[in-house]
């Protein structure tokens, strides 16, 4: 079938992704091979102290998006969608999104990006014995609870981004089991909310009198493949507003963007592992194993069939060395000079290779919000060097991309070097990879590991939530999802790998440890810019 044929039988697949700063929307054909797309940015806003994103902003962007690859279609191929095979919905994970039995939002939706919930991870993590990071929706759950918010006790559900959309367009209050790994530990074993822990938690506010306890609020937890409900008419109007899209479409298990991140990059075996760098970055290595103990630093979550995965999340990643690249646009602008950012972004990226190993001693920290794994509350971002330092562009350049990273590979020397974990490839993606071979090659010397790349790994989480979609209901074989994927998607595609240097990962390892000494730095100026 060609892609208009495609499409005009309802054989298309649709996965949507809420990023960061943009949600994006991927039409895929049987091939599992992308045929339209559409976008729509945003922006999370800072009201009270709190990262949010409004209600309204997640439906206007949804349905700007739907109508943006509505668009593209029209203009491929000259016809409009009136049904499809599949949907899929993912998000980025962790939050607080907390609703009344009317299913009104009680609270403005408070996003993995705050920090405010260090006391709750904190006395969770011991009651637990199990590293609860400050972004979990259970962090966010008992910090309400300490701080004695009101609307605590109206909680009739409790869910994330990708949960919510999901269930407001179906009916279905569930969440697929990576992204449910993210609001209160899951056991492997069982693929939903660990017992132990839930009862520890329901003992722990028991004294509040709330009207509920944690099961009756949280989404159920399935297993990729699972049926996870269908569109109804009243959501199909709610994504596709012009009229065209008619009810019934399944719609797979909502997921987080890091599980649509292991599906991308084809990480969700055993011994393999992948790395997204974009507005934050995060490691996920798919474990054989548990590890010997809880490590402030790794999260615990599971891949989108309930293997453990630990996980090195960070708050920060690319946003600084678009700040900077913007300044540079402003220069060539100055000048009267055409600016390209494709260009920019390429000779800025490329000319970081030319830089010293070590950047030359030039220190760079990416912090625009806080960093947990570095104990960073706030973020300031900073450029640090002293006057013997060899300061010149590519050096520059190679210290942000070293930036970027760096709190990335200090999570992962954990992994690595204390428990041994043995991986048998890291594939990388995102907006960090976009230049050819140049932060590849940077995140090879940090995690002394080759990295893989894939032509596909730029297509990110939304192809990723439309492979899933296309797990649901393309599966006639039963297999595994890690078969599904290496058999009929990806077919022995491992990508271009490259491996690092003793070089790089010498240098590397001497820009983290000046990093590390100067960590003192940040943290006085989080201090001193109140």
């Amino acid at each position: 079938m060609t892609a208009k044929q495609t499409i005009e039988a309802g054989k298309a697949i649709l996965g949507i992704e809420f990023g960061s700063t943009r949600i994006k929307a991927v039409l895929i054909d049987e091939e599992n091979k992308p045929i339209a797309q559409g976008s729509h940015e945003w922006e999370n806003q800072l009201v009270d102290g709190l990262w949010t994103y409004s209600t309204e902003a997640v439906w206007y962007g949804l349905q700007d998006c739907y109508a943006d690859l509505r668009a593209d279609v029209r203009k491929q191929y000259d016809i409009e969608i009136e049904a499809l095979a599949a949907i899929g919905f993912s998000a980025m994970m962790h939050g607080y999104m907390a609703f009344n039995e009317k299913q009104d939002i009680l609270v403005p939706f408070r996003t993995w990006r705050n920090t405010n919930t260090g006391q709750a991870a904190a006395e969770l993590s011991e009651l637990f014995n199990y590293n609860i990071p400050l972004r979990w929706s259970i962090s966010h759950l008992y910090q309400c609870i300490l701080d004695n918010e009101e609307h605590v006790s109206d909680i009739k559900y409790l869910t994330t981004l990708a949960g919510y959309v999901h269930w407001q367009v179906t009916g279905q209050f569930v969440l697929g089991v990576g992204d449910a790994s993210g609001m209160i530990p899951v056991d492997p074993k069982t693929k939903t909310y660990d017992a132990t822990m839930v009862e520890k938690f329901d003992n722990l506010i028991a004294a509040k009198g709330f009207p509920w306890k944690l099961l009756d609020i949280l989404p159920k937890s399935l297993n990729a493949g699972e049926n996870a409900g269908f569109l109804t008419p009243e959501g199909a109007k709610r994504l596709d507003v012009s009229g065209h899209l008619k009810a019934g479409i399944p719609v797979c298990p909502p997921e987080g963007d890091a599980g649509t991140g292991m599906v991308a990059t084809n990480a969700v075996k055993q011994r393999t592992g992948n790395v997204s760098a974009g507005t934050s970055s995060f490691s996920m290595i798919v474990l054989e194993k548990e590890l010997s103990k809880p490590y402030e630093m790794i999260d615990m979550v599971t891949t989108p069939d309930g293997s453990l995965v630990a996980m090195v999340h960070c708050n920060n990643c690319t946003s600084d060395i678009n700040a900077w690249v913007g300044l540079f646009k402003e220069y060539q602008q100055l000048l009267g000079i055409k600016v390209d950012m494709n260009e920019l972004y390429g000779k800025l990226f490329n000319k970081a290779l030319e830089g010293d190993t070590d950047c030359g001693g030039l220190m760079a920290y990416n912090y625009v919000s806080g960093e947990p794994v570095t104990g960073l509350a706030e973020g300031r971002p900073l450029f640090v060097r002293s006057a013997n330092d060899k300061f010149n562009l590519a050096n520059f350049m190679r210290a942000h991309l070293y930036g970027a990273i760096g709190v990335l590979k200090i999570g992962n020397d954990i992994l690595f070097n204390e428990e041994k974990i043995k991986v048998d490839r890291i594939t990388g993606h995102g907006g960090y990879f976009k230049t050819p071979g140049v932060g590849q090659r940077m995140l090879a010397a940090a995690l002394n590991s080759p990295i893989s790349v894939m032509e596909t790994a730029g297509e990110g989480g939304a192809w990723g939530i439309a492979l899933l979609a296309a797990y649901l209901v393309k599966n006639e074989k039963k297999l595994s999802l890690a078969d599904y994927l290496d058999k009929v998607v990806f077919a022995g595609d491992a990508g271009v790998e490259i491996a690092p240097t003793p070089e790089d990962v010498e240098g590397f390892n001497k820009y983290i440890k000046l990093y590390k000494a100067c960590l003192p730095i940040e943290e006085c100026a989080v201090q001193a810019k109140k």
